[in-house]
């Protein structure tokens, strides 16, 4: 129905800590993130930001 979801609901969908998703929302790495009276709106369709320590991320090198 809603087209956006919570930083706590993208925690869990992405498995990773809640306080982790807002640090990712304020530095403006996930798409079309909103802020709106301190709730950070997420649409559904984002897809968890690559990890910055790494060239080349696990998922997509091929290698599990």
């Amino acid at each position: 129905m809603f087209e956006y979801m919570t930083a706590q609901e993208a925690a869990e969908c992405w498995d990773i800590s809640v306080r982790r998703v807002q640090k990712l929302c304020k530095e403006k790495r996930v798409e079309g993130v909103m802020n709106i009276n301190r709730v950070w709106l997420i649409p559904k369709t984002a897809n968890k930001p690559a990890n910055g320590r790494y060239k080349v991320n696990k998922n997509q090198s091929g290698v599990d």
